[in-house]
């Protein structure tokens, strides 16, 4: 009598390719700093579900950003070079700016950053990525839009502080800014990944005029 063939692993039922929200048991938590800025540091003891052993995770508690890819009628994209004291780099960026004025929505916040940071607005807005810039460590959701039919507007009574005193502004052509990016030269993360997804979206022609 031959024998049967050995089971393999059972299948994974078949469920949509997509992240899951969860949250562990939290035994404790203490915050480690906070206070009047929109960004702070939290301790939290945890456990593996129906595990008693605990361990402690850091959370790094931020509003989120929103970035925005502003690209005018010759695809040139409007850049900032901005100091980054953490890194200790001046990095070639994207406008950009903390959702911290409460409810307001995302695309809202992403039209007074780019109105702000380099007096332009834009007819067309569309979101290209939603993503998490380091999900092991902080909370901190990267909200990334397309600006397109630019134009100037006056930033108002805003003033540039700090850095952003120091930042330049200036336009680069997007095939040249794609090849920074593949090339390494241009490592910032929104920046990149604004890059590649739109360049993914032209080559699928899924962009107008793409």
């Amino acid at each position: 009598m031959s024998t049967p063939p050995a089971a393999g692993p059972a299948e994974s039922p078949v469920e949509p390719l997509a992240d899951r929200p969860m949250s562990w048991p939290v035994v404790s938590s203490r915050d480690l700093h906070r206070d009047g800025w929109v960004v702070a540091l939290r301790e939290d003891v945890i456990t593996r579900p129906g595990h008693p052993e605990e361990f402690s995770r850091l959370s790094l508690e931020h509003p989120g950003a929103v970035i925005v890819l502003a690209v005018d009628d010759e695809e040139q994209v409007v850049l900032l070079r901005q100091y980054r004291h953490t890194s200790g780099h001046e990095f070639v960026e994207l406008p950009a700016g903390l959702k911290d004025a409460g409810d307001e929505p995302a695309v809202e916040t992403a039209k007074r950053e780019l109105r702000e940071e380099v007096e332009l607005e834009a007819s067309d807005w569309r979101l290209l990525l939603s993503t998490y810039g380091s999900a092991g460590i902080s909370d901190e959701v990267h909200d990334i839009f397309l600006a397109r039919g630019l134009s100037h507007a006056p930033r108002g009574d805003f003033e540039m502080r700090h850095e952003e005193a120091e930042m330049q502004r200036f336009r680069a052509p997007m095939a040249d800014l794609l090849e920074a990016v593949l090339e390494g030269r241009v490592r910032q993360g929104p920046l990149a990944q604004a890059v590649l997804a739109y360049a993914v979206l032209r080559q699928r022609g899924a962009l107008d005029g793409g």
